[in-house]
């Protein structure tokens, strides 16, 4: 939407003549987008800063492993470095996100169908909890955690949820593999590492 000049939209959509609007509103909108600009700045800041320290540290496994033939981290490709005098540490985690296939709702089906031939029977909570257990959230997609602890339950001598068990088990694959870097500082002299915060939320000021 093209605004004129002389004018403002607000909140509701509608346009608003700056000379109807009062000096303290228009003040307040003034801080708001300078702030969110500044925010944008330092988020391209941390985005160029994380691919660049994602590939440099990539690049030095690699030279490490040519040069020794040996590779730091393992399978999962976790690697800590250290400087030289020990006093700060860098740590690349990388971390596994799961999905589940269309033999969750299989296993769902199965699961439904324990349920109903435990109504009478069975534990009300025990009953929240599988039923919970495939609850979505607002994106459509079930909790990985909720569901795989159902596979921990002690279940016996069912070949009904056994069923949906493995049906559960089967369907859960790796969706993508992410690198978290963190930062760490020794304190003093002590084995104690104190975290570089790159969250605004935990600097102090």
């Amino acid at each position: 939407m093209n605004i004129p000049d002389g004018y403002m939209q607000n909140a509701q959509g509608h346009l608003v003549p700056v000379e109807q609007i009062a000096p303290i509103d228009l003040a307040r909108d003034e801080l708001v987008r300078d702030i969110v600009a500044k925010a944008r700045v330092l988020q391209t800041a941390m985005i160029q800063f994380k691919s660049c320290t994602t590939n440099d540290i990539a690049a030095f496994v690699q030279l490490s492993a040519e040069a020794y033939g040996a590779e730091l981290g393992g399978e999962k490709g976790n690697v800590t470095l250290s400087s030289f005098d020990g006093r700060y540490r860098v740590v690349r985690s990388m971390s596994d996100f799961m999905e589940f296939d269309e033999r969750l709702q299989v296993a769902k089906q199965l699961v439904d169908k324990c349920i109903l031939r435990w109504s009478r029977d069975s534990d009300s909570k025990l009953r929240a909890l599988v039923l919970d257990a495939f609850q979505v959230d607002k994106k459509g997609k079930v909790n990985t955690g909720r569901v795989l602890r159902l596979t921990k339950l002690q279940i016996k001598d069912d070949p009904e949820w056994a069923a949906a068990m493995q049906a559960i088990i089967d369907s859960v694959g790796v969706a993508s593999t992410k690198p978290y870097i963190r930062i760490y500082e020794r304190v003093g002299s002590s084995d104690n590492w104190a975290p570089v915060a790159l969250d605004i939320a935990a600097l102090q000021v």
